[in-house]
């Protein structure tokens, strides 16, 4: 048995990212509008992260469907599975859109920045071709069309394993390129203390402290609604599972597993744990061992309530407005698409905030101001993405196994 890493070590990274943060707003207060001096800093660390995150969500998709068997029964778990991801992202995503409009977390905030928001507007149809499908090979491999690079990346993955033996030598080669590519971002992390000093500093020196103040309002949002939505949204889905008996079962089995997301901040660290309760639970092995470590990257309920706070916080500080059948639900499949490309790693909500960014149009400088959110809300986030993976698994087991799916427990 392995000693548990102290919450002090799991979380220095963080711990040094605030401080950074911190630091950078106390130069912006001292400089002020000189303060524009660091930014060039805090440019080097975001163009390297732009750089960075087409190569990675491409090897890691790919890679990850390649290695899926083909069997029957697979598909089956896979397609339940991806129903319930979505399923509960939805609610997760919609909770926090129904928490933003009651109490708007940029309200009475406003900066204007260098680069405006582009407000073009197209026809539904041309939007659906253009946020799926580009033209040229060649534009696959662009950051402001990631949404077509993560289809392509799914159908590679795909025919990679149909192709069978003779596909495995470049199946090897997708999971080598996603290793080498999680690591290369890691690399990238080493610079982010240093470019959170200078574009936070660049931040509040130009536009003022009053940045920061929307930082509290999306706190004791955001907390409040991730508490809720782990003790009554994740009792409702195992009373779905198995009515009170799976959520006397749940909840006796899935503390430990809770703490340890809690503590590591890794959806990835808590999936040994995770899958021990989720045996406990009676959940059969080939879903658990399915669903469980898919999730870990996949499923993000916890990311999509602060993806949908992040939109509507940039919303806000842009003065756009947040209202409208349409940009709800855009808002609700940006959170979805935003947790998909997600890592179970700490610090793994840049990539989805990379998409908000992209997607939306915002200026770079949009990116860093949601940063902060990111880091802030990381301990419950990953646990309600790790706890998530848990109880979605239970309802993949009522789905295949029917309502008796835990006769014998």
């Amino acid at each position: 048995m392995t000693a548990k890493p102290s919450f002090l070590k799991n979380y220095a990274f963080s711990l040094l990212l605030l401080f950074s943060i911190f630091v950078g707003a106390i130069l912006g207060l001292i400089f002020k509008e000189k303060a524009v001096i660091f930014k060039p800093f805090g440019d080097i660390f975001l163009n390297l992260l732009f750089t960075i995150v087409v190569p990675l969500v491409f090897f890691s998709i790919s890679s990850a469907v390649a290695a899926m068997a083909d069997l029957k029964r697979l598909g089956r778990i896979l397609g339940s599975m991806l129903l319930v991801f979505v399923a509960t992202g939805i609610i997760a995503s919609a909770l926090m859109v129904v928490g933003v409009k009651l109490y708007p977390p940029a309200e009475g905030i406003s900066i204007t920045l260098p680069q405006t928001v582009s407000a073009e507007k197209y026809e539904v149809s041309q939007q659906i071709v253009k946020a799926l499908t580009v033209s040229d090979f060649v534009d696959i491999f662009s950051k402001k069309n990631i949404l077509a690079l993560i289809i392509f990346a799914l159908l590679l993955g795909l025919a990679t394993s149909a192709t069978g033996e003779k596909g495995r030598p470049f199946a090897h080669f997708l999971l080598s390129g996603s290793e080498v590519m999680l690591k290369c971002i890691s690399y990238v992390m080493l610079y982010a203390p240093i470019g959170l000093v200078a574009y936070f500093a660049y931040l509040v020196g130009v536009f003022g402290p009053q940045l920061l103040g929307s930082y509290w309002r999306a706190m004791l949002l955001y907390y409040p609604l991730a508490l809720l939505y782990f003790f009554i949204g994740f009792s409702f889905y195992a009373y779905l599972a198995g009515r009170w008996k799976a959520v006397k079962i749940f909840w006796t089995n899935i503390i430990p597993a809770s703490l340890t997301a809690l503590a590591t901040g890794s959806s990835m660290a808590t999936i040994p744990v995770n899958l021990e309760a989720a045996e406990k639970n009676g959940v059969p092995k080939d879903i658990s061992e399915v669903v469980i470590p898919i999730g870990a990257t996949i499923h993000m309920d916890g990311s999509c309530l602060s993806a949908v706070l992040k939109i509507a916080l940039l919303f806000g500080l842009f003065q756009m407005d947040f209202s409208g059948a349409g940009t709800i639900l855009t808002a609700i499949g940006v959170a979805l698409l935003s947790g998909i490309v997600m890592s179970g790693i700490p610090g793994g909500g840049f990539l989805g905030e990379l998409m908000i960014v992209t997607l939306y149009g915002f200026p770079i400088e949009a990116l860093p101001i949601i940063s902060m959110i990111g880091t802030l809300v990381d301990p419950p986030a990953t646990m309600v993405n790790s706890i998530g993976d848990n109880v979605a698994s239970m309802m993949v087991a009522r789905m295949l196994g029917g309502k008796n799916w835990m006769a014998g427990k």
